[in-house]
């Protein structure tokens, strides 16, 4: 595998999922917990697939049918919030990785495309659009993995993120931008993903 060509990817799934009322990484859309989707969408196309889990670790790890395709490392605060899981999992990725794709795991409708069109880039931070709009997976280089390490635990993953000159990537994928909060979200998602599914081809 060429390091420079595949970029290992990171799912953030160790939050308390407080507003949902229940575990989002084991939330279903089309026949797959939101984390499945994940694993394989970007096991096809990055490598290592590192999967951060913090509350109910346990229970997320036994509802999920792909795990064997992700390494799972467990964020023993995840109440300090989405650096500490950031960082836990970026101290796991390989020290050879240039880059890495990291993204919540409550954004399940990312299409491949997407990630694949942030794989292929060489920007320093590359950023995907729809309609103008930010989204995620986010793309950093080494460098910027580097200064995320390094930030104290009160900081934020913007503080680095925005130091950097981003290449915003326009995508045509809605997907980015539908991240899952509460049981209203999901119900939204869930409708709309029926809806499309019973569009003609």
């Amino acid at each position: 595998m060429n390091p420079v060509l595949e970029p290992a990817a990171l799912i953030l799934a160790a939050g308390a999922s407080s507003r949902m009322g229940r575990p989002k990484p084991l939330l279903k859309l089309e026949g797959e917990t939101f984390l499945d989707r994940l694993i394989i969408r970007f096991s096809g196309i990055c490598g290592p697939v590192i999967v951060v889990l913090g509350y109910g670790a346990e229970q997320v790890r036994a509802g999920i049918a792909h795990g064997d395709l992700a390494e799972i490392v467990i964020n023993p605060a995840p109440e300090r919030g989405m650096l500490s899981s950031l960082q836990c999992g970026l101290r796991h990725a390989p020290a050879d990785v240039e880059a890495v794709l990291f993204t919540p795991v409550d954004l399940p409708s990312i299409q491949p495309a997407t990630i694949a069109l942030l794989a292929r880039t060489q920007a320093t931070v590359a950023i995907p659009l729809f309609e103008g709009r930010k989204g995620h997976p986010v793309r950093v280089s080494r460098q910027v993995m580097d200064e995320l390490l390094a930030l104290p635990q009160e900081a934020k993953a913007s503080d680095v993120i925005h130091r950097h000159s981003a290449d915003l990537i326009d995508t045509g994928d809605p997907g980015i931008l539908y991240d899952v909060d509460t049981p209203k979200d999901y119900e939204a998602l869930v409708r709309k993903s029926e809806v499309g599914s019973r569009e003609p081809e």
